[in-house]
């Protein structure tokens, strides 16, 4: 992003009208994301957590990839915490690379306004609210309107999960889990707008795409974002040295 985006602040306190426009906004994606909850409720269970320890998960931890398979793990037998969180951290990584795409327009919020977004910090959030950042500039109303939304129906699927999981068939077999890719996809063609933004955007998909086949874990998105990073920059860096 450059100067004037990184600038472009359009307040600083809380508005209730931006606020809804960010839930309603992240409504589409949520229907991607309830199947994934209630996954996650049922296979808490499944592990030999309680209903109150698989709730009290969504509730604090917050990150669907982690959660699954700090669940696989603690389902598997292995009880080491350090292990675990070692794992979903290394899992998590690419949270950094969101904040500190983020950080510039953060920073100029309340202490406890930047916590509370940091901790509700998710790939669907962070899409939603950097699409609206390219149209209108950042609003902090706005992001905690789509952070909140999906903390929300993410625990309550969770909790749905945990009840009456047992009565549901597999939930991603009802293929509404393409719902997430395909809000992903229409965030971002329309900031597909040059031959830098195209280039970054191939390159980013083939090293992602690699990666998944020979990587371990997620790593493949970190090695995408930081290869496209890299790129983006060089073409950037080159385009205003020729102008």
């Amino acid at each position: 992003m450059d100067n004037a985006r990184t600038a472009q602040v359009t307040e600083r306190g809380l508005t209730m009208p931006q606020f809804w426009q960010g839930a309603r906004d992240a409504g589409p994606i949520m229907v991607g994301v309830i199947p994934f909850g209630i996954t996650c409720g049922v296979m808490g269970l499944t592990a030999g957590l309680t209903p109150l320890e698989t709730v009290m998960m969504s509730l604090l931890v917050f990150a669907g990839a982690a959660q699954f398979i700090g669940i696989t793990m603690i389902g598997a037998g292995i009880t080491g915490w350090g292990i675990i969180v070692f794992t979903t951290l290394l899992v998590n990584l690419r949270h950094l690379l969101m904040g500190a795409s983020l950080a510039p327009y953060l920073v100029r919020q309340p202490l406890s306004l930047q916590v509370l977004l940091s901790f509700l910090l998710t790939d669907e959030s962070y899409a939603i609210t950097v699409s609206r950042i390219y149209q209108a500039g950042y609003n902090p109303s706005y992001h905690l309107g789509v952070s909140l939304f999906m903390y929300v129906t993410w625990c309550l699927s969770t909790v749905a999960g945990v009840f009456v999981g047992s009565y549901i068939p597999d939930p991603l077999a009802w293929g509404l889990d393409f719902a997430m890719p395909a809000t992903f996809l229409v965030l971002l063609f329309p900031r597909l707008t040059d031959r830098t933004s195209v280039a970054v955007c191939i390159i980013a998909g083939l090293i992602a795409v690699a990666g998944a086949l020979y990587l371990p874990g997620k790593w493949y998105m970190i090695a995408a974002c930081l290869v496209a990073t890299i790129i983006g920059g060089l073409m950037e860096g080159d385009k205003k040295r020729a102008s």
